[in-house]
């Protein structure tokens, strides 16, 4: 006797049983075909950026994007990668400010699309400390591009002193990609000069008869000297009236430079014998002391029209200026007596408190 048993199913019910079969197989197709273009796949709730030092494997990329709270699946995310063919991933600087189906962000790291940086030159800096700003906004470090900034072969490119780039820093606020190498920022850096300064006032510096390192060497003693920019004009024509005259610019900024260090000046350090002192050598100091603005150098290119050859400090930051040295001796002596003033009340201050 045969004992096997057959199951009989009528039509209707293989029909049902094919149709829930489909079914199950379409919201499985579709569920997977929705997480794989997701397009809140890759997402953050305020901008994230995220730095590759190097060439990265999938692995390293997954476990970066969870520790970022950019994904809410390792897992998931190389799936996905695998059904794209994405396994390694360019180095480089991503801005994710906006979602990303996987798709679009894994071929956005995987061809190495990367997203600018921006690199801000303030003025009025050292050498040692724009080399310090720059390096921490890209990837190289700050002594490599100390070192690029005083290459001789490329300083020779660019027909450049050693003495004269630090002048040639033009303060900006630079778009450039993370990976930028660091010859390739110094190079935009000088373009841009070139173009702001050198081919935008060639025909004022001809007219003025100076070149372009003795502008920028004055406009950086400016730039040192004026905390208010409304008077850098103003100071400007003093300095100009003072090497017209043949007389020394007397300048304090050149001083604290000499001495290596920005403080209140003592009498002694007036008496250092530096090419840069201009108390005591004539004409301008042998080279910019410090990266000025745009409008500084504008300054020195068009200085106020005045009558003024001394100045002197006010407690607000700001200057007195005078015509006559006579005056000027008045007006020094007004804010000598006030500096004592204010020292004499510290002093009593810090005696009470003791």
């Amino acid at each position: 006797m045969n004992n096997k048993r057959f199951i009989l199913f009528s039509s209707d019910e293989f029909i049902f049983g094919i149709l829930v079969l489909l079914t199950t197989i379409f919201f499985v197709a579709e569920s997977r075909w929705l997480r794989l273009y997701n397009s809140q796949a890759i997402s953050a709730e305020k901008p994230v950026q995220v730095y590759l030092e190097e060439s990265t494997q999938l692995e390293n990329l997954a476990q970066i994007l969870a520790d970022s709270s950019l994904i809410e699946s390792e897992e998931e995310l190389k799936w996905a990668a695998g059904i794209f063919g994405w396994k390694r991933f360019q180095e480089g600087h991503y801005l994710v400010d906006q979602s990303f189906n996987y798709d679009a962000f894994l071929s956005k790291l995987g061809r190495g699309i990367q997203d600018p940086v921006s690199v801000t030159i303030l003025p009025g800096r050292r050498k040692a400390d724009i080399a310090e700003r720059v390096a921490s906004q890209l990837k190289f470090d700050s002594l490599t591009f100390h070192h690029t900034i005083e290459d001789s072969v490329l300083l020779a490119k660019h027909e450049l002193d050693q003495k004269d780039v630090i002048g040639r820093l033009l303060p900006n606020t630079y778009s450039v990609y993370w990976t930028t190498s660091s010859e390739s920022f110094f190079e935009r850096i000088l373009n841009e000069f070139d173009t702001a300064v050198v081919e935008s006032y060639q025909e004022q510096m001809e007219e003025l008869d100076r070149s372009v390192d003795e502008i920028v060497t004055l406009a950086s003693i400016i730039e040192w000297e004026a905390r208010n920019g409304e008077e850098k004009r103003t100071i400007s024509g003093l300095y100009w009236n003072r090497l017209n005259r043949g007389m020394r610019l007397q300048a304090d900024p050149t001083v604290n430079f000499a001495i290596g260090e920005r403080r209140r000046l003592l009498y002694e350090d007036y008496q250092v014998d530096h090419p840069y002192n201009t108390y005591l050598y004539r004409g301008l100091p042998p080279g910019p002391i410090t990266n000025p603005d745009l409008a500084s150098i504008k300054a020195a290119l068009y200085p106020e029209n005045h009558d003024y050859l001394y100045m002197v400090a006010t407690p607000s930051g700001e200057h007195a200026f005078s015509k006559t040295f006579e005056e000027h001796k008045r007006k020094s002596a007004k804010w000598r007596k006030w500096l004592q003033e204010q020292y004499r009340i510290k002093r009593m201050n810090e005696q009470k408190q003791n």
